[in-house]
C-alpha cells in the first residue's frame, strides 16, 4: 500500500503554559488509538506546541485500511443438515443472514462438539474517507482542568480557536468544528509574521513554520531558552539561576525566544535573597543572575517573544515592572521587622485555622504540646528541650507577616530571617524554617532534631484533626495533602532513627485538642490514622526497593516503631537470600498449617509429651522463645532470627517421628498447641505465611 504523511495543526488563542505538555501526550495517544481501532497503518507519531498551536504530525499513514475477516458461528452440524447431508432451513438462514453460500460455510470444533461457521472478509476503506471523523475526533476528545466555552455550549477548549489545518499528503481533510471549516493554511508569529501561509504537503509545513519566526519543536525551543539565558549571563559575568519548572513554563510562554538581561539597583540586594529569587521567578518569569559563588547579582534574564528589542524598550518595561515590586519587598521587608515574633504569635489568636479546630493560636499551642511530649520521651537534655518548645511556640508567626501574605511560597524561609534578625537563635530559626519540610516528595528533610520533632508534630496534628472531622483522602481526592504528610513523618522518624510510636503520637495529639471537637470517637480516629499510616509505610520500604511480601509479612505484625520497622524488614531480605531459609520456611509451614487445628486456651502441659521428639522440640522452643524476646527488645532482629533456624531441625523431626492428629484428644491437643506457639513465636517478627518463597 502506498503511504502519505498526515499534519493536523490547532490554532488557538494563547494556552497556558501549565496545560501544555499534558496535552501534547494526549493528543499523541489519542491519535494512537485511534488509527489502531480503524486498523490503519502508520508511523511514528510527533506532536509540538507553542502558545498559539498543537500540531500533529504522522508519517507514512497508509492509504486503505487493512482487510478483516469476521467470523460467526451457527447452527451445530447436526442440526444444519439432515440425514441426506442436504442443509436445513436452520443452515440456509444462516447463511442467507450472513450473505454467504451454504458451500461457503465451514465446519469446526467450539467447545466439544461441531458448529457451522460463517467467514466474510470485509474490505477496507479508503484513509480519506475515514480522516474527517478521526481528525475531529482527536480535536473533540482533548481535555483540559479550565476549558473555556465560546460560539455555544457545545464547543469547548483550552483557549478559543482560530484555525484549523489538516492535510493527508496534498489534499485538505475536510471537516467543521467550532464554526471553523478546515483548510490548508498556518499563520507565523503574531507580530513578526502573521501570515497566513499556504501548506501545500506536510514536509513543508516545517520550513514555511520556522521562516515565518516560529520554533515549532519544544524541546529545541527549550534548548535554544537555557543557552541564550546563559549566554546573557556570562555577559553579566554570571551565571543563570535555572528553574527547571519556570524554564518549562517559559518554553511555553514563546513561539520565538530571545534573551534579554536586565538589571536593579545593588540597593536591593539587602534584602533576603530569597525574596529577589521568588519576586523575580515566580510573579515575573526571569532567571536570577548568580556568581560563581551563587551570590545574587544586580541583574535577571527575561525571554522575550520577539526577534530582538533594537530600542530597548523590553528591556526597560520589564526593570519598571520589577524595581516596583522589589521596592513592595523592600518596604514589606522593613514593614515586618517593627513587630516581634512574640506579638505575630498573640495575632494569631484572631486567625481561623479551621471552623471546629479553633485558631491558629490553638493550632500553634497544640504543635508546642505535642513538640515537648516527644522531646521528652525521647529523653532530650533540656537545652534541646527549650530549642524544640521555643521553635515550635514560633513556627506560624511569619504567616501574619506582609512578606507571606504577598509571597506565600516565603513561608518558613521568612519566619527564619525575621526570627535571626530578632535574635532568636540559628537553632529556633532554623527549626522554623525546617518544620515545613519536606514540602513535596523527593524535597530535603529537616536535618535538627528540633525542625524534625516541630516537622512531626505540625503534620500530626493536621492528619489527626481532619481523621477526626472525617476528612480523609479518598481516591485520588486529597485536599488538605495528608498523604504527603504523612510521607513526611515516615521519612523524618527514619532519617533521624526516632523510636517514637505512632500510636503514642496519635493518642497525645488527640489529647491536645482537648475541649475541640473532634467528631469520631478517639479509637475510631487512632485506628483509621494507623492504617492511613501503614500503607504510607508500604509506599516508602517499596520505594527503598524492599521486596512487598517482605514489607507486607512485616506491617501484618507491627508497624508503630517505624526505624525498627524496617530494621526488621531488611533483616528478613538477608536471611531470604541465604540458601537455608527455604528450609525454615519448609518447617514454619508445617507447624502453622496444623497449627489452625489447635485449641484457642490450649497450653502445653509437660505430662503428656510422650515422644522423646516432642520433648526436644519443646525444650528448643522455651530456649528459642527466651532468646527470641530478648533480641527482639535489643532491636537484634539477625538474632531473632537465629533462634528461628534454630528450631528447623527439631520441628523437621517432629513431624518424621510423631503423630500429631492421634486419637487421644488430649495428646492430640497438646501436640497442636505446641505447634500453635511456635507459630505464635514467628509471628512476633513478621507474618510469614506472606512471604513467597522460591
Amino acid at each position: 500500500m502506498s503511504k502519505k504523511d498526515l499534519l493536523l495543526e490547532i490554532g488557538t488563542e494563547e494556552i497556558p503554559a501549565r496545560f501544555m505538555a499534558d496535552t501534547l501526550q494526549q493528543m499523541e495517544e489519542i491519535a494512537s488509538n485511534l488509527f489502531q481501532l480503524k486498523r490503519i497503518n502508520i508511523g511514528s507519531i510527533k506532536t509540538y506546541g507553542t502558545p498559539r498551536r498543537l500540531v500533529l504530525f504522522i508519517e507514512s499513514v497508509e492509504e486503505r485500511q487493512k482487510d478483516v475477516e469476521e467470523k460467526k458461528k451457527g447452527p451445530a452440524k447436526n442440526a444444519a443438515f439432515d440425514e441426506k447431508g442436504e442443509p436445513t432451513k436452520a443452515a440456509l438462514g444462516f447463511a442467507r443472514g450472513h450473505g454467504v453460500e451454504v458451500e461457503d460455510l465451514t465446519v469446526e470444533d467450539f467447545q466439544g462438539g461441531e458448529y457451522l461457521f460463517a467467514i466474510k472478509k470485509i474490505a477496507g476503506e479508503e484513509t480519506f474517507k475515514l480522516l474527517p471523523e478521526i481528525v475531529k475526533d482527536i480535536v473533540t476528545r482533548l481535555s483540559f482542568p479550565k476549558p473555556m466555552y465560546w460560539s455555544s455550549r457545545d464547543v469547548r477548549f483550552a483557549r478559543p480557536i482560530r484555525w484549523l489545518l489538516a492535510l493527508y499528503g496534498d489534499n485538505t481533510i475536510p471537516f467543521e468544528y467550532a464554526e471553523l471549516a478546515s483548510h490548508n493554511l498556518t499563520y507565523g508569529h503574531r507580530f513578526i509574521a502573521p501570515g497566513p501561509f499556504e501548506v501545500k504537503v506536510p514536509a513543508s509545513y516545517f520550513d514555511i513554520i520556522r521562516e515565518s519566526h516560529v520554533i515549532l519543536d519544544q524541546r529545541e525551543r527549550k534548548d535554544i531558552i537555557k543557552k541564550q539565558a546563559e549566554e546573557a549571563a556570562e555577559s553579566v559575568g554570571g551565571r543563570p539561576l535555572i528553574d527547571e519548572d519556570l524554564l518549562e513554563e517559559v518554553n511555553y510562554l514563546v513561539e520565538y525566544p530571545n534573551a534579554i538581561v536586565g538589571e536593579f539597583s545593588p540597593e536591593f540586594l539587602e534584602i533576603p535573597q530569597e525574596v529577589l529569587i521568588t519576586s523575580m521567578q515566580s510573579h515575573q518569569r526571569y532567571f536570577p543572575v548568580v556568581s560563581q559563588k551563587d551570590e545574587l547579582l544586580p541583574y535577571f534574564i527575561t525571554i522575550s517573544n520577539v526577534e530582538r528589542d533594537t530600542q530597548g524598550y523590553v528591556k526597560i518595561g520589564n526593570e519598571m515592572v520589577l524595581r516596583a515590586r522589589l521596592a513592595d519587598a523592600r518596604f514589606f521587608f522593613q514593614e515586618d521587622q517593627k513587630t516581634r515574633p512574640e506579638e505575630y504569635v498573640e495575632q494569631l489568636k484572631d486567625v481561623i485555622f479551621q471552623e471546629e479546630l479553633g485558631t491558629s493560636f490553638d493550632k500553634t499551642e497544640r504543635i508546642k504540646l505535642l513538640s515537648e511530649f516527644m522531646a521528652d520521651y525521647l529523653n532530650l537534655d533540656n537545652a534541646l528541650k527549650n530549642t524544640v518548645s521555643r521553635t515550635a511556640y514560633l513556627c506560624k508567626f511569619d504567616l501574619l507577616t506582609l512578606m507571606v501574605d504577598e509571597f506565600p511560597e516565603l513561608q518558613g524561609i521568612m519566619g527564619r530571617e525575621y526570627a535571626r534578625l530578632s535574635g532568636e537563635s540559628d537553632e529556633v530559626a532554623n527549626g522554623i524554617f525546617e518544620h515545613y519540610l519536606p514540602k513535596f516528595a523527593g524535597d530535603e528533610l529537616p536535618q535538627t532534631l528540633a525542625g524534625s520533632l516541630v516537622s512531626v508534630a505540625d503534620k500530626t496534628d493536621n492528619i489527626v484533626g481532619a481523621f477526626g472531622r472525617g476528612i480523609q483522602p479518598t481516591g485520588s481526592q486529597d485536599p488538605y495533602a495528608l498523604r504527603r504528610q504523612a510521607l513526611g513523618i515516615v521519612h523524618i522518624l527514619l532519617n533521624h532513627d526516632m523510636s517514637l510510636p505512632l500510636t503514642k503520637l496519635l493518642e497525645q495529639s488527640i489529647d491536645d485538642f482537648g475541649t475541640k471537637k473532634l467528631k469520631k470517637p478517639r479509637e475510631e480516629i487512632i485506628n483509621d490514622a494507623l492504617e492511613f499510616f501503614r500503607q504510607r509505610i508500604r509506599h516508602v520500604f517499596l520505594e527503598k526497593g524492599l521486596r512487598y511480601d517482605l514489607v507486607d509479612a512485616v506491617l501484618e505484625v507491627e508497624f508503630d516503631i517505624v526505624p525498627q520497622t524496617y530494621d526488621k524488614v531488611k533483616s528478613l531480605a538477608e536471611a531470604v537470600e541465604k540458601p537455608e531459609f527455604d528450609n525454615l520456611m519448609t518447617a514454619f509451614t508445617r507447624a502453622a498449617n496444623l497449627a489452625k487445628k489447635a485449641p484457642s486456651q490450649g497450653e502445653v502441659r509437660l505430662e503428656l509429651l510422650e515422644d522423646e521428639a516432642e520433648e526436644v522440640l519443646y525444650r528448643a522452643f522455651q530456649q528459642a522463645n527466651k532468646d527470641a524476646v530478648k533480641y527482639l527488645q535489643e532491636k537484634d532482629y539477625k538474632g531473632v532470627l537465629e533462634q528461628f533456624s534454630l528450631l528447623q531441625k527439631p520441628v523437621d523431626d517432629f513431624f518424621d517421628q510423631v503423630m500429631v492428629m492421634v486419637e487421644n484428644e488430649e495428646l492430640k491437643n497438646n501436640r497442636l498447641s505446641l505447634l500453635k506457639d511456635i507459630r505464635n513465636l514467628f509471628l512476633k517478627l513478621a507474618d510469614f505465611n506472606k512471604i513467597v518463597t522460591h
